[in-house]
C-alpha cells in the first residue's frame, strides 16, 4: 500500500497532551490514533460536533432584583400568563393587541 505523509503544525503542548491521551486510550502512538480517526472520518463513521462554551452571565444586582420580582409575581399568581398551543395562536393574539 502506498502511503503519504500528513503534516499538521500544532502547539507542542497540545501534541504532548494528545500523546498522553492516546496512550491512556490504548493507542501505541499518537500517529496510530490519528490514522484510526482519519479512517473513521473517511468512512463517515464519526461525526464532529463543535460546541462553543460561553461563560455564565452574571446579572447586575438591579437586574437580579427585577427578575426576582417577575418570578415572584408569576409564582404568586399576581402576574397573569397566557399559554398557546402553537405559533399561529400566539401571532393571532399579538395581532389582536396591535394599536391597543
Amino acid at each position: 500500500m502506498q502511503r503519504c505523509i500528513l503534516q499538521t503544525p500544532v502547539d507542542p503542548k497540545l501534541k504532548k497532551e494528545a500523546e498522553k491521551a492516546a496512550q491512556e486510550q490504548g493507542y501505541s502512538s499518537l500517529q496510530e490514533a490519528v490514522r484510526v480517526y482519519l479512517r473513521k472520518l473517511a468512512n463517515r463513521e464519526v461525526q464532529t460536533i463543535i460546541r462553543e462554551q460561553f461563560p455564565p452571565v452574571q446579572l447586575s444586582p438591579k437586574a437580579t432584583k427585577r427578575y426576582d420580582k417577575i418570578t415572584e409575581g408569576i409564582l404568586s399568581g399576581k402576574t397573569k400568563l397566557k399559554w398557546f398551543d402553537n405559533v399561529d395562536e400566539f401571532v393571532k393574539d399579538l395581532e389582536s393587541r396591535e394599536g391597543h
